[in-house]
This record gives C-alpha cells, structure tokens and sequence, in this order.
C-alpha cells in the first residue's frame, strides 16, 4: 500500500511538472492576461488596504441602523473632503520638495563629497581608516550612486502621481462595492467550492479575512503617526524635504522589519550633505519615532501579532523585491499570509492522511 501511494505521488508530481512546462511553451496566450492583471494590480491593491481600513467605520454605522449604501456614500464624502484638503494642502508643498530634490541631486552629491571630505580628514577617521586608504572615496561613490537610485525612483513616483487615473477612475468603483458588498463576497466564493469543502472554505475566508484586517489596518495607522512623528521631528531640526522623507519612511515601515532601515537611509543621506551633526539627530528622531510607534502605537492598533518568523519575512521581502520592485515588497507579507492559510488548509484536508499512511 505504501508503494502504491509513493507511485501516486510520483505520478502526481511529474503531472504537475508537464503541465507547468507545456504552460510555459504557451505563455504568449497568458500575455492578455498578464497585461491585464499588471494594470489592476495597484488600484486592486488600494482598494483592498482602503476596505480594511475603513470597515470598522461601515460596521459602525451599522451599529447606529444607517443603510449601507447611506454608510458608503458618507464614507466618500469625507474622503473626498480629506482628498481635497490634500491637494490644497500637503500636495503642493510635497510636489515642490521631491522636485527639487531630484534638480538639486547633483548639488547634494557635491555637498556629501565635501562632507565626507572633512570627515575624513578627522584625527578619529584617520586613526580608524589607517589601514585602508581608499575606503572613503568607496564610501561616498556608494552613497553617490545610493543618492542617484534614490532620485531614479522619487522621480518614478511623481510620474505616477502625475498620471493615475486608472486608480482613480477604478479604485473608488472597487472600493464601493466591496464596502458595499461585505460579507457576500466571501460567501459568494464559498458557494462555488463543492459542498462537503464549504465549511473549510468558510474558514479559510475567515481566517484570511482576520490576517488581512489585523495586519493591513494595523500597518497603515502606525505607519502614519509614524510619519508624522518623524515630519514634526526632522521640521523641528531642519531637516532638507521634511514632508517627502516622513512620507517614505511612513511608507517603507509597511515593510516589516526591512521597511525601518530602508526608510532611514534617504534621510540619513539627506542629512549627511548638511552635517554629521544632524546625521546623529535624524538618527535620534527616527530611533525615538519607531519606539514610540512600535511600543505605544502598535499594540493598541493592530488586531492580531504577525505570526511570520523573521527569516521568512527577509527572504520574501527580498525575492518580491527583486521581481516586483517597492510594491513588490509592500505587497508580500498580505499575499504570503493568503497563501499560507489556503497550504495549510489544503494540506490538512487532501495530503496529511495520505503523509501519515505513507510513512506508516
């Protein structure tokens, strides 16, 4: 019986691999598709972190016996007023900032030369670079092409700025219904599965739907008081482009673990053209943000703790970063908790008694 089982496996497996292969011969059909899938991608995506952020409020009004459209339509208008208030706002001042820091990126190259300069001709650096002469002309042509990658991608995301109507045209449509909509969407893909899986289909949509709240909503509130930590701190110093570096570092901290350290690093360069003084400020300021965000804010915020060992949540950040860029690494703590859930649920159903008899 067990070699039976061993000879289904195998046939299994090598079935999956052809198929996988003649899929593979046959990409050029999948191309429509693809295209397809590349242009929802970031509209989809916003709609669904906007669903679980603004869920607890639809739920409310629930509570208060308001109609559900009423709710929705509510909703909207307050968005729509908190958007106006950001492009009369914040939009201007941001726009101003991120262009000029990607005409000024060659007057800060200049200004980190000469910083780096004057450090290296302190009696402490010289007594630590004894050794190795070279290791500041290495250091500064690093951050040089740190800096130039920096404004390569600000200047990425202005032209998308400038130019998203496809989200906006899609994702308040998307949004609706989904507010709309909720709880009938789970059940509507539940029905679909047949009938003696519903109940474990009914669960994995719970399951995820707990995941994805808890982790979505919870990020996107500390994220922000985080960005706002760290724009009145880097004001109160001086800091070059307060407003466009809190935002990246209120963007990158949805990263787990990495998101810190990855935001921390424009600003620390921004910092460094001026001084090394305010290097050790903005280090402070950004250090202090993230303990109060991650000790006071976070508790409070988040539904449930981030069951992903720390490993695993690199290696992902670092594989969805090299094939998708940032929103690739946004995006691969929410997709792997859905993948997770839906392994674990169809190993439980269709392969551990299998596993168990094999070995036996």
């Amino acid at each position: 019986m067990p070699q039976n089982t061993f000879f289904k496996t195998s046939l299994g497996i090598i079935m999956v691999l052809t198929i996988v292969y003649l899929l593979h011969k046959i990409s050029f059909v999948f191309n429509p598709l693809v295209t397809l899938v590349s242009i929802l991608i970031v509209p989809v995506s916003v709609s669904v972190f906007l669903y679980y952020l603004l869920r607890p409020v639809v739920h409310l009004l629930d509570r208060r016996i308001v109609n559900r459209v009423v709710s929705v339509l509510l909703i909207y208008l307050v968005i729509a007023l908190l958007l106006t208030l950001f492009f009369l706002v914040v939009w201007p001042p941001l726009r101003n900032q991120i262009q000029e820091f990607i005409e000024n990126v060659p007057s800060l190259i200049n200004g980190l030369t000469a910083q780096m300069n004057e450090i290296q001709k302190s009696k402490y650096f010289l007594m630590f670079n004894s050794g190795n002469p070279q290791l500041t002309s290495r250091i500064t042509e690093y951050l040089n092409q740190l800096l130039e990658t920096i404004s390569g991608y600000l200047s990425q995301i202005f032209s998308f700025l400038s130019g998203f109507m496809i989200v906006v045209g899609t994702a308040p449509i998307v949004l609706y219904y989904m507010l709309k909509e909720d709880g009938r969407m789970a059940n509507a893909l539940v029905r679909i599965i047949p009938s003696k899986y519903r109940k474990d289909g009914k669960q994995v949509t719970e399951e995820i739907d707990s995941a994805l709240s808890g982790f979505i909503a919870g990020r996107m509130i500390s994220s922000f008081l985080l960005g706002v930590l760290c724009f009145i701190g880097f004001v109160i110093i001086g800091l070059p482009y307060p407003l466009m570096l809190s935002i990246i570092c209120a963007v990158f901290n949805f990263i787990p673990y990495f998101g810190p350290l990855l935001g921390a690093i424009p600003c620390v360069i921004v910092a460094l053209t001026e001084s090394p003084g305010m290097v050790m400020w903005v280090i402070v300021i950004i250090f202090v943000s993230q303990q109060i965000e991650s000790n006071l804010i976070a508790p409070y915020v988040y539904g449930r703790t981030i069951n992903i060992h720390p490993l695993t949540t690199v290696v992902l950040i670092l594989i969805a970063g090299e094939v998708a860029g940032i929103l690739g690494m946004l995006l691969a703590i929410p997709l792997y908790m859905i993948v997770k859930v839906i392994v674990i649920r169809v190993y439980r159903i269709f392969l551990a008694g299998k596993v168990e008899e094999f070995v036996d």
